[in-house]
């Protein structure tokens, strides 16, 4: 397990002051915010409780052009051009019309920070809020424009919230063995979890394996080490996480959501890592045009609210095929498996699957193309059909 990074003895002075922007998380979304204020001119302040990239909290795979698109393709570890699904009674190849990668965590957010770098960033523990004043283990912060990029538990927005088990919430456990291999994997299988997947994510030198239930009451640490062994991959270094599967408020209490305190993550697939991005993005672009005087917060949070709300469909489609998937007995989920193999099929449902949160987004706002670095170490460039 990481060791929380809180300052200790003579660094551990009081943290009582103000900015301009007070950002909460510093994984993905939270940088992804700070990132669109870079050359705002404004005072941000990014605070979180562990030092940036200290406390991995994903399988880290991505499609790789978000990795182009953002400029971040130092972090990359593996490309993969094929996805294989395991059942009990099929195993299929799927041809990806675009390419997914994994990469390295610590890197990747280092690489994120320094494209943010006008912010400052400081360690405490986020305990509440009161008003504009966000109150931690260090002094109290106030800024007019706050963003909750603390995860699932909403630290920042009203009320109390609701826990495990009865919240939308997966669970997800993995293990990082060392080794490798050549292909991205997905089992869906009920021998391992009722209703959920396990995976094998190659990623240079260690090989993520794991196992995520729909269904958090589901715990996963023996069928993760069950799959771990029959893979005759070492059950080490384990990390978990919550992971929500359920789209939520962008905005509360005048709080700009990001992240996991969205929802922002992908149901069915649990992929909530570009969506971070997507949508720290956007958040990051509002709050830019409140500080360059083009518009109040209170335009600012009805416009980051209406453009998260307007993908409310394909989240709650595919939270539909969430729960539809473990009603499927399993000796019809292969023949239909087999059926969605077609390259036109394929093409079709990974094209639109990419379009909710593409990587041409990161390519707009006022960097444009400023980051966006090259597709080497196996990149290929998207090839989208309608």
């Amino acid at each position: 397990m990481p060791k929380r990074a809180t300052k200790r003895g003579a660094e551990r002075t009081p943290l009582n002051r103000d900015a301009d922007v007070l950002i909460c998380g510093a994984s993905f979304a939270g940088l992804a915010v700070a990132r669109e204020l870079a050359g705002a001119g404004a005072r941000v302040l990014i605070v979180d409780r562990y030092e940036i990239g200290e406390k991995q909290t994903s399988a880290c795979g991505i499609p790789t052009d978000w990795l182009c698109s953002m400029g971040l393709m130092g972090a990359h570890q593996q490309t993969f051009s094929e996805l294989v699904m395991h059942t009990p009674h099929v195993t299929v190849r799927y041809r990806l019309p675009w390419t997914f990668s994994t990469f390295d965590y610590r890197t990747l957010c280092g690489l994120l920070r320094e494209q943010g770098a006008d912010a400052e960033f400081d360690i405490a523990k986020i305990e509440g809020r009161t008003g504009q004043t966000v109150h931690t283990d260090r002094g109290d912060l106030t800024a007019p424009l706050i963003v909750d990029g603390l995860g699932w538990r909403r630290i920042l927005g009203r009320g109390e919230n609701v826990q495990p088990p009865d919240a939308f919430l997966s669970r997800g456990l993995e293990v990082h063995p060392g080794g490798g291999g050549p292909d991205l994997e997905i089992w869906i299988d009920r021998g391992y979890v009722p209703a959920g997947y396990g995976w094998s994510f190659p990623a240079g030198g260690e090989v993520r394996v794991g196992v995520g239930s729909f269904d958090p009451r589901f715990h996963v640490k023996e069928p993760t080490v069950r799959l771990a062994e029959d893979l005759s991959r070492d059950p080490v270094r384990f990390q978990g996480n919550w992971i929500p599967h359920k789209l939520r408020p962008a905005t509360d209490d005048g709080i700009f959501m990001v992240g996991d305190s969205a929802g922002h993550c992908l149901p069915l697939t649990a992929e909530g890592i570009r969506t971070a991005l997507y949508f720290g993005l956007a958040c990051g672009r509002e709050l830019r045009a409140v500080i360059e005087g083009h518009q109040t917060r209170e335009q600012a949070l009805a416009k980051y609210h209406a453009f998260s709300a307007g993908h409310a469909f394909q989240f709650d489609w595919m939270l539909r095929v969430q729960r539809l998937i473990p009603r499927v007995a399993p000796r019809l989920l292969a023949p239909a498996l087999r059926a969605m193999t077609t390259q036109r099929f394929v093409d079709w449902s990974f094209g639109h699957y990419l379009r909710i949160a593409h990587p041409d987004f990161a390519l707009q706002g006022p960097h444009g193309g400023r980051f966006a670095g090259g597709g080497g170490d196996g990149a290929q460039p998207l090839a989208l059909t309608a």
